[in-house]
C-alpha cells in the first residue's frame, strides 16, 4: 500500500513592510505648532512672569522697583479692595445671567426657525463688533442720559420706582449707577453668549425632537429632556466668554458709572497709570485672575461637560 504524499504547507502570507516616516515628516507637526508656541511664549507667559516679579517688588517710580519678595503686597491690596472685587463679580454675574436670558432664545430662533434669514441674522448678531468697544459704551450714555426718551418711558411705568427700591438706580436717574454698568456689560458682551449657543444648538439633530414629538412630548418637555442638554456646552462657553471678561472690564464702570460703581478693573487701572503704583497693580491682576480661575474650574465640573464649543 503505497503512502500518499502531504501536500506542501501553504506559505504564510507575507505582510507589507512597515515603511517608518522619516525624522523630517515626524517633525512637521512641531513645526507647525512652533510659531504658536513662540506667540504664547513671547505675549503671553514672558509678560506673567515679568508682572509676577513686579508683584513681589518694592520701591517707587522716582527710585526704581526691586524685586524684595515682598509678599504682604497681595494681602494688602485684597483686603483694600474687597468692594470692588466683590462688585466686579456681582455685577459680571449678573450680566452672564442677562445675556444668556437674552441670547439663548435669540440662538434658538437662529438655528431652528430663522430659514432663509439666517445668515442675515447672524450678521446683526455681530454687528457691533464693526465698531469700537469705547463708541458702543459712549452710546448708552446718550440712551440712559437724564431726560431722555427712555428714562421718562421707564419712570412712567414705574420701573425706576422698583430699581430706586432695589438700590441699583437713584431716583429718576439712570446713568451713574449699577443698572447702567450692568446695561452695558449686557450689551457689549452679549454678542460672546449667542455665537456659542447658536454653534451648539445648530449641531442638534431634528430628527430628536420629532422623535420625542412622536412619543407625545409636551415642546417644553422636548426642550427641558433634549434641547436644553444637548446645549450645555454653548451654555458653559458662553457663560465663559462673557462672565470672565466682564469681570476684568472697566470701560463701561468708567463712562456709565460713577465712583460707587468702579469694578476691580478700574482699579488696576488707576493704580498703573494714576497711581504709579506697579506692584500693587500688578498684585491685583493676580488676585482677580486666581479667583476667576477657582470659579470657572468649580463651574465647569458642576456643569458636567468638558465638550466645550
Amino acid at each position: 500500500m503505497t503512502a500518499v504524499a502531504a501536500p506542501p504547507e501553504a506559505a504564510a502570507p507575507t505582510e507589507p513592510p512597515v515603511h517608518k516616516p522619516s525624522m523630517r515628516k515626524r517633525l512637521v507637526p512641531y513645526w507647525l505648532l512652533l510659531p504658536g508656541i513662540l506667540w504664547l511664549l513671547v505675549f503671553f507667559v514672558l509678560p506673567m512672569v515679568y508682572q509676577a516679579s513686579t508683584s513681589v517688588q518694592t520701591g517707587s517710580l522716582e527710585e526704581g522697583f526691586k524685586v524684595t519678595w515682598h509678599f504682604q503686597t497681595y494681602w494688602d491690596a485684597f483686603t483694600d479692595y474687597v468692594p470692588q472685587f466683590l462688585r466686579s463679580l456681582l455685577y459680571a454675574g449678573t450680566a452672564t445671567v442677562l445675556c444668556l436670558l437674552l441670547g439663548y432664545p435669540l440662538a434658538y430662533l437662529i438655528a431652528f426657525k430663522a430659514g432663509r434669514w439666517r445668515n442675515l441674522l447672524l450678521v446683526l448678531v455681530i454687528a457691533p463688533f464693526f465698531t469700537s468697544c469705547l463708541i458702543r459704551t459712549l452710546a448708552w450714555k446718550t440712551i440712559l442720559a437724564d431726560g431722555g426718551p427712555v428714562v421718562a418711558v421707564l419712570g412712567k411705568v414705574g420701573f425706576l420706582d422698583v430699581t430706586s427700591w432695589l438700590g441699583v438706580t437713584e431716583g429718576d436717574r439712570v446713568l451713574a449707577t449699577p443698572l447702567a454698568v450692568v446695561c452695558g456689560l449686557t450689551y457689549n458682551f452679549l454678542p460672546f453668549m449667542i455665537l456659542p449657543l447658536y454653534t451648539s444648538l445648530e449641531r442638534i439633530d431634528t430628527r430628536l425632537h420629532e422623535a420625542a414629538g412622536d412619543l407625545y412630548a409636551r415642546p417644553a418637555t422636548v426642550f427641558r429632556k433634549v434641547t436644553f442638554p444637548l446645549s450645555m456646552p454653548g451654555v458653559v462657553s458662553g457663560t465663559l466668554l462673557t462672565f470672565i471678561p466682564a469681570s476684568g472690564d472697566y470701560v463701561n464702570a468708567e463712562l456709565l458709572g460713577s465712583a460707587d460703581t468702579r469694578m476691580i478693573g478700574n482699579v488696576i487701572q488707576s493704580q498703573y497709570l494714576r497711581i504709579l503704583d506697579y506692584p500693587t497693580a500688578a498684585a491685583l491682576s493676580f488676585i482677580l485672575m486666581a479667583i476667576v480661575l477657582i470659579m470657572v474650574t468649580i463651574y465647569i465640573r458642576r456643569a458636567g461637560t468638558e465638550d466645550l464649543v
